[in-house]
């Protein structure tokens, strides 16, 4: 290290690279390595895959129990860091510590590789030496007073926003298409909407390059993490600039400019796999540290594969669920995000490798025969996370099911904190919608916050994030034009993607139909989304859905770094009708006090009818729902939901003294469909049909839906 550095014993916490006055310590786990070294990089040296300074690590001097650690007394404020680990390279025990590998250290806070999002490093490699960065002791950052939203789950408004995809076509017109400051100056477009959450798709450190070495497919959704404390450095404008502290700045700009327009952030989080695959996958990290502790294994060393992805993350390991609220921590304190949605969740809920009963609990459980990845009542990791202080009102939203088969959905082991992706909403709502019998009953389950999954357990309605479409299957727009899945660009030759997507194409199959079926498809849109925003519970819908996106009937893009999963924005005007009405109808959502009620609604507030006032149908057969609800700001709404092939003409329920005005009829034109109190002719449209008004009867197209407001009679 030269006369400018000095070698010290350093000490075993906190785990990292931590900035100290005169230096910096470094603290790694490792169980099984027997010999260890912190291996120093330049930037250009790691460019060339060379090792600019190597530290040996004493196992005397510089091991505390399974932590190794130093301190390194001096500046090193541009230079990277790795470990190389000696021990067993035995891979049918599950062991993978080989000397020759420089790792790196699962606590490093940017990850620095390749710099420009798609290009491989020289040699055409895809996978170039990786290091980490070392933090400075002071933050060159200012948040200008950033605090946390903190808003009451019942009143978000969800957004699943993937980040390239939101500015990266051309029709953005950004100076940074495809990174965090381009969707900086994009953020007042989600205002305008109604949004004031963002669920952001991975923005961890992936490798999108990662199928590149076998075919031209990108991983571009980014489930696929290389580290869980590192932004994407790639979606950054400064890419790995400053040792990757730029690329940091910049996500926390992001999240602070989101903030000064009321949107919280959330985190999507892929705690259930790494990057590293099966035993054929690469060792870049936690597969080189410590095998045996981050991966669940079977006894032969065979990587248990609960997440479809290789291999599964150990995630109730001590030391794992450690790492997992630590990374959680200071993605809420340094980063300052507002939650998290959790992916594949129900994999956290599994045993661990080698559980041990007596190691978590204390004490051996009388019939105990919980063997690897077994679903546990009480996870610890859960139970951790669910009453960490730090962690304490963060939004914590779990996908309740994994590619095992655990489903979870209404029964995710919450503490009351936890809420999930409600994906039998998204069931029922989608078959009720294109008209399927025997979903009457289901789908006013669904109206209310579903409290047949969630009042028994005691969670309450915004428990349920309630959604139609998100990233993963079809878009809003292909759900209502595509009766079959068309993934053959995927090279999986049409196998990959969900194959029952309860999806109905109108009558014709593709863009070009006719324009009956098209005009057919735009209420079919309006429907699903006048029905997300009066359920009870918390509404999330997918990027581009508002002004309805196509994907060309492909369900599963995830490979895809093109137009296919680009934002539109020239689409967005083209389209504007349905984007204004989404943008009102979410409006009208927060207008209306009832619509996002703290509990689940009770008879005292919320009628059922039919055709009928009072009178609903419930038989197997029925295709109409419809309801009133008091409300303390609109005074009572009235909703119905006609999935028939034929027409109806509906009984509004009588209130003397007032009448019934019609706001929202999804089978008239835009802009009809809502009638704002600013549009011109609002009057006369309404006027036109007082015949029906006056007899306390309104007119319903097949497969429409309608909002009608009490008005005082005058």
């Amino acid at each position: 290290l030269g006369g400018a550095c000095r070698v010290l014993a350093g000490m075993p916490a906190p785990l990292g690279a931590t900035a100290l006055a005169g230096g910096v310590n470094f603290a790694v786990y490792s169980g099984g390595a027997t010999a260890a070294a912190l291996c120093l990089f330049t930037p250009e040296d790691l460019k060339a895959d060379r090792v600019t300074e190597e530290v040996s690590l004493d196992p005397l001097m510089n091991r505390t129990g399974n932590v190794w650690h130093v301190f390194i007394e001096g500046e090193l404020h541009d230079m990277l860091y790795g470990y190389r680990f000696d021990g067993t390279f035995a891979p049918h025990c599950g062991h993978y510590l080989d000397i020759s590998n420089v790792v790196v250290d699962p606590y490093a806070k940017a990850v620095i590789s390749r710099g420009e999002y798609g290009v491989p490093a020289r040699g055409n490699n895809c996978w170039p030496q990786m290091a980490g960065m070392i933090p400075l002791p002071y933050s060159t950052f200012d948040w200008e007073g950033d605090l946390p939203l903190r808003y009451p789950q019942k009143d978000l408004v969800i957004y699943e926003m993937h980040l390239r995809g939101f500015t990266k076509h051309d029709s953005s017109n950004v100076e940074h298409p495809g990174t965090f400051i381009g969707a900086v100056s994009k953020l007042d477009y989600l205002k305008e909407l109604g949004v004031n959450c963002i669920e952001l798709m991975p923005c961890h450190e992936f490798n999108e390059l990662e199928y590149s070495t076998s075919s031209s497919k990108m991983n571009f959704w980014g489930y696929s993490t290389i580290n869980f404390f590192s932004p994407m450095t790639r979606y950054t404008s400064g890419g790995i600039k400053n040792c990757g502290r730029d690329a940091i700045n910049e996500f926390k700009t992001f999240v602070r400019e989101a903030h000064k327009r009321g949107i919280e952030v959330i985190l999507d989080v892929v705690f259930n796999h790494t990057a590293e695959g099966n035993e054929n996958g690469p060792i870049l990290s936690f597969r080189g540290v410590d095998n045996t502790t981050y991966y669940m294994l079977a006894p032969k060393g065979e990587f248990y594969n609960y997440s479809g992805c290789g291999n599964t993350f150990n995630c109730n390991h001590p030391v794992v669920r450690q790492f997992i609220v630590d990374c959680l921590r200071y993605w809420v304190m340094e980063m300052h995000v507002d939650g998290f949605r959790f992916d594949l969740a129900s994999i956290m809920t599994r045993g661990s490798s080698l559980w041990d009963p007596v190691n978590v609990y204390g004490a051996p459980i009388e019939g105990d025969m919980i063997t690897t990845g077994t679903p546990l009542v009480t996870p610890p990791l859960i139970d951790m996370i669910s009453n960490d202080p730090i962690l304490g009102g963060v939004k914590l939203i779990a996908e309740a099911w994994d590619a095992g088969g655990l489903y979870q959905v209404g029964q995710f082991p919450h503490w009351n904190v936890w809420s999930e992706w409600n994906g039998k909403y998204r069931d029922i709502v989608r078959q009720f919608i294109k008209g399927t019998d025997g979903f009457a009953g289901g789908f006013a389950e669904c109206l209310c916050g579903s409290p047949h999954l969630y009042q028994a357990g005691g969670r309450k309605p915004w428990h349920s994030i309630n959604f139609v479409c998100a990233h993963d299957g079809f878009t809003l727009g292909d759900l209502v034009t595509y009766n079959n899945k068309y993934n053959l660009p995927n090279g999986e030759n049409n196998r990959d993607g969900e194959n029952h997507n309860l999806s109905w194409n109108c009558g014709e199959e593709g863009e070009f139909a006719r324009l009956s079926v098209k005009r057919l498809r735009k209420r079919q849109m309006r429907n699903f989304f006048v029905c997300l925003m009066v359920s009870q519970g918390v509404p999330m819908f997918y990027m581009g859905d508002e002004y309805g996106h196509t994907k060309g009937g492909n369900n599963n893009t995830y490979c895809h770094d093109s137009y296919v999963n680009y934002f539109r924005w020239d689409k967005k005007e083209q389209y504007s009708d349905l984007q204004r009405f989404c943008c009102l109808m979410t409006k009208f959502r927060k207008e209306c006090e009832g619509l996002g009620l703290e509990d689940f609604p009770t008879a005292e507030r919320l009628q059922w009818h039919g055709h009928q006032p009072g009178k609903p149908d419930w038989s197997e057969n029925s295709r109409f729902v419809a309801f009133s609800m008091k409300d303390e700001r609109q005074g009572e709404i009235y909703v119905a939901f006609n999935t028939s092939h034929l027409p109806a003409v509906v009984e509004l329920p009588e209130r003397a003294g007032r009448r019934w005005e019609p706001v929202v009829d999804t089978g008239k034109p835009a802009p009809y469909d809502f009638l704002t109190d600013d549009l011109p002719d609002r009057a006369l449209t309404i006027h036109q049909f007082s015949h029906f008004l006056n007899s306390n009867l309104y007119p319903m197209l097949s497969y429409s839906s309608v909002i009608l407001v009490l008005r005082p009679d005058v």
